[in-house]
Order: structure tokens, then C-alpha cells, then sequence
């Protein structure tokens, strides 16, 4: 390949996961369908998937993130959710594949150059509900409010934060925190959470062409969901990126050895559970 890196910046990442995503709608027994993956994803997204290291393997915590994040969003709208307000939603497909009511209103937010990609690709298709695009950079604090105080005029909101946190600094992270809490009064936040564990496992190999990339690992807050609690947020569900690996029958290839030398020692059971996850937090008020 002519690039330097696999991974040339941080939109690349979302054309890395489609391909994920096509892997396992795919197979016969998937736990999730995408049948629109394998198109967003492109001739990019499998050539990173090819030069990354063990970059096929590595997709079993992604398949994991997606079906669990699909689960709590369906249930969050079962509970009352009106307005997805999805963060950096890159080419999340939920609109078009979740069985949504029509009258859900979606808000998918990105980058322009990504949002032109996704309406582009996803022209000929028909969302199941009320979809909005909106293209709005997080970090510029007047245009992030704005957006946030038109999210919460058609509550109750449901914010959705795929894949974001972790390539952000604490401070931004906290910021964004406020503003959901403050300005967008979400009733729950639905993001994946990493820990310092897992950026010390990937620090070795995968997060080298990240950061080549300009899209380094960041965010994994040595207190956990804990880290929000300032802002306004308590941990409503933590669901074990390695627990639900176990469950969904999508686990790494070493899973039988890490299982047993967990059930030998409750410490390591606890660092693996809670090394990465998927979290629910609810606004405390």
C-alpha cells in the first residue's frame, strides 16, 4: 500500500468497523444484521482490516459493542426515548436497520466530509424513522450547545457516543459531559468506556498506527464511569465487553485460558470484566 499507516485519521476508523460489521452479518448464525456494512466500509475499510495488525481478529469486541449497543438502544426507546442524539455517528446505519418507530427522531451528527460520505452511500435507502443530519465539530463549544439545546426541545433524549470518548482528552471529555448534563438535559448516555489496562495491552502494538494516524487512544479514566459522576451522571449499567463476548459466543481466540485463569483469581476477574465496556449512564436528575 502507498499510505504510511493504515489508519490515515480518525474517519478512517469508522470505514475499519463497517468492515467489522459486514464480517459478521455475513456469517450464518450473526448476531446482528448490516446489510449495508460491507458498502460503507469500501475498498478502505477492508484494506485497513488487511494491513492492520491481527486486524481480522480484532474484531470480535467491535461485533460485541454493536449488539449490546443495539440491544440498550431498543430498550431505551421502549422506556420512552423519543430523540437519539447520535455523537459522531460516522456510518452507524441504526436508523436504517433497527426495528425503530416511525415517529423516533434521530439526530446523526459528524464531521462534513463523513456526513457527505454516509448520505452519499446511503442515498437509495429509506430510513425506519424520522432521521436528521446534522454536521456540527463537537469541539466548538457554541455549535456543540446549539445542537444540544435543539436535541433536548423533542425529549426524553437518548444520547448515543459510538467509538468517540476514547480518542478525546479528559477535559474534552468532561466538557461534553456538562454540556449533555446542562445544556441537552439527556435522560441517558450510551458509550463505550475503555480502561487503563486496555490502552496498556493495545500501547504495544495496534495503537502504534493509530497514533500515526492521528487518531491515538486517550480517554480511559483510572476511576471508571466513576469519572462522570462530577458532571452530573451515575452509572446506570456496565455490561462487560469481555462478559458479553462470553454471552454473544463472539469472543477472542484465547478465550478458554483467560476464563480459566479468571475463575483462579477474583482480582483478575475483576481487572478483565471491567478493562473495557459498554455503559448506560442516567442523569442524576
Amino acid at each position: 500500500m502507498t499510505d504510511a499507516t493504515p489508519v490515515r485519521n480518525v474517519s478512517d476508523t469508522a470505514r475499519w468497523v463497517a468492515i467489522y460489521r459486514a464480517m459478521e452479518t455475513e456469517r450464518p448464525d450473526a448476531i446482528f444484521r448490516d446489510p449495508f456494512a460491507r458498502r460503507l466500509g469500501g475498498e478502505r475499510g477492508e484494506q485497513i482490516v488487511r494491513d492492520l495488525p491481527r486486524g481480522r481478529s480484532l474484531a470480535w469486541p467491535m461485533i460485541v459493542r454493536t449488539a449490546v449497543m443495539d440491544e440498550i438502544v431498543m430498550r431505551c426507546v421502549r422506556e420512552g426515548a423519543r430523540t437519539v442524539l447520535n455523537l459522531a455517528a460516522g456510518l452507524d446505519a441504526r436508523p436504517y436497520r433497527l426495528d425503530l418507530p416511525a415517529d423516533v427522531r434521530w439526530m446523526h451528527v459528524d464531521l462534513p466530509e463523513m456526513l457527505d460520505y454516509f448520505r452519499e452511500q446511503m442515498a437509495s435507502e429509506t430510513p425506519r424513522c424520522k432521521l436528521e443530519f446534522h454536521s456540527t465539530d463537537l469541539r466548538d463549544a457554541e455549535a456543540r450547545r446549539a445542537l444540544f439545546g435543539d436535541a433536548t426541545s423533542t425529549g426524553p433524549l437518548l444520547v448515543v457516543s459510538e467509538g468517540l470518548l476514547i480518542y478525546l482528552e479528559a477535559e474534552d471529555v468532561a466538557a461534553l459531559a456538562r454540556d449533555l448534563h446542562d445544556v441537552a438535559a439527556a435522560r441517558w448516555w450510551l458509550f463505550d468506556l475503555a480502561s487503563p489496562l486496555l490502552l496498556e495491552r493495545f500501547t504495544n502494538h495496534l495503537d502504534r498506527d493509530l497514533a500515526a494516524g492521528n487518531a491515538p487512544f486517550r480517554f480511559a479514566p483510572a476511576d471508571g464511569s466513576a469519572f462522570f459522576e462530577p458532571m452530573g451522571w451515575h452509572e446506570r449499567e456496565f455490561r462487560s465487553t469481555w462478559g458479553e463476548s462470553l454471552r454473544l459466543k463472539r469472543s477472542a481466540p484465547a478465550a478458554p485460558l483467560l476464563n480459566l485463569l479468571s475463575k483462579l483469581s477474583p482480582r483478575r476477574a475483576a481487572a478483565i470484566r471491567r478493562m473495557s465496556g459498554i455503559v448506560l449512564m442516567e442523569n442524576r436528575n
